[in-house]
């Protein structure tokens, strides 16, 4: 098929789909299902829900529950954070993006799919799939978002940006309600308990995923066609990359943009991948239902995030993507403040809304900002944005290490939940240093 030409709505909506497709990996994976599920195999309670024993072996190792999943969320990213750079630079020289894609996007399924098995029989094998799902989802994420200059023009780049993040918030929603109505009624699908639904619950996120990435791939060109594969691919990569990272430093407002964004991006991405884990330990849910409490919190952030994602685009519209930013990161220190005092569900329904309003601006928003940022006509887009998520995945390694050596040490993290706030004033302070005149 002929590729589209640029900013046409079919290719648009196409590139945008991919959220459809694998937001659902974000919500089931890494937010509700697999984080209770996980909590449910690891944690001893009693009767009354209080926690006798949250210490797991691994590998003849003692590690608490907490730390043990957020040390092999900091090694999976690590391992994104070195390597994504140099396959992006082999995608841009050699033109194959799609392909990288492809590959990373079934590997995420299929890891999602082998989480089936998760047991503390076979913890390793857990373990290794959930390291596999999220590499595979956040590498397909390197190359989808180097597309978006690619498909739509500067003006084009943040509704689209907004509108990939809302078709993602929405998709996952659908899949999540289909799987609480599996687990919750179970009986009405002739199973005999929970556990066997919330198991395929996982499967169902990798076949969703497959099944909806494939429009997008119909759609897509396969990247920039530039020379054949040789066996000087390997060095031609690395090459490739130092030139981008000599030519940022002859751009101000992109490199000044960029530290900015790795030290915000840090605080973001811990919040969002700790608050799960942070409601099933540090609450009081009372009589009421842990499981159910967390579920309606997660579904309140997703569906706020559709209006949030929409509304941040429009206020970006008329005062500037810079001053929204620096008004998120100022909503996220208020936010944090008030979840080191939450010990009620309520409490954590008020700061999950909150989340929700920012959550899918500040990254829709941030992936806009920094596309119109690159050169005019640029064709290493995917080596350029290699740049933009190392400084997420790095961030998040750090914040995840620290939230783990908190657990580790002090069995809470609401001093981490503090210490986050720090990383929203820098990224205030040095978003106030990027020049005006971009």
């Amino acid at each position: 098929m002929k590729d589209l030409p640029k900013g046409s709505k079919k290719l648009l909506n196409a590139w945008a789909f991919y959220d459809w497709a694998n937001s659902v990996y974000s919500l089931v994976i890494t937010s509700a299902i697999f984080p209770i599920f996980y909590g449910a195999v690891t944690i001893v309670k009693n009767n009354d829900g209080v926690i006798l024993d949250d210490t797991v072996n691994f590998l003849g190792f003692n590690f608490n529950n907490d730390s043990l999943i957020s040390y092999v969320t900091a090694a999976a990213f690590l391992v994104v954070s070195i390597f994504s750079p140099f396959l992006s630079g082999i995608s841009d020289y050699v033109g194959n993006k799609k392909s990288f894609l492809k590959f990373f996007c079934y590997l995420g399924a299929v890891s999602c799919i082998g989480l089936f098995w998760f047991s503390l029989d076979f913890l390793w094998f857990g373990l290794l799939c959930y390291f596999l799902a999220l590499i595979g989802f956040w590498s397909s994420l390197v190359f989808y978002n180097s597309y978006l200059p690619d498909v739509a023009f500067p003006d084009q780049q943040d509704k689209i940006s907004a509108k990939g993040f809302s078709m993602g918030y929405i998709g996952s929603v659908i899949l999540l309600l289909i799987c609480l109505v599996m687990i919750m009624k179970y009986e009405w699908f002739g199973f005999e308990d929970e556990g066997l639904p919330t198991r395929l619950s996982f499967v169902l996120t990798g076949i969703w995923w497959i099944s909806f990435s494939q429009y997008t791939y119909y759609y897509l060109p396969k990247g920039n066609k530039k020379q054949k594969m040789t066996r000087n691919v390997l060095f031609n990569g690395f090459k490739e990359l130092r030139s981008i990272w000599y030519a940022l430093k002859h751009q101000k407002p992109l490199y000044r943009y960029l530290i900015a964004f790795f030290v915000y991006s840090m605080g973001v991405q811990t919040v969002m991948l700790i608050a799960t884990y942070f409601g099933i330990e540090e609450l009081d849910w009372g009589e009421q239902d842990a499981t159910t409490g967390l579920i309606v919190s997660i579904l309140l952030i997703q569906l706020v995030a559709v209006a949030g994602a929409t509304l941040t685009s429009r206020i970006a519209g008329r005062i500037g993507n810079i001053k929204t930013l620096i008004g998120l990161n100022l909503f996220w220190i208020v936010i944090c403040v008030y979840a080191y005092f939450i010990t009620t569900p309520f409490g954590f329904y008020i700061a999950a809304a909150s989340v929700g309003l920012i959550m899918g601006g500040i990254q829709a928003l941030s992936r806009s900002t920094y596309s119109k940022m690159l050169p005019v006509s640029t064709l290493d887009s995917a080596s350029y944005f290699s740049f933009y998520d190392v400084s997420e995945k790095i961030g998040i390694v750090i914040g995840m290490l620290m939230y783990g050596v908190v657990a580790q040490v002090t069995g809470s993290v609401r001093n981490a939940i503090l210490f986050l706030v720090v990383f929203f004033i820098l990224g205030v302070f040095l978003l106030l240093r990027v020049p005006k005149d971009k």
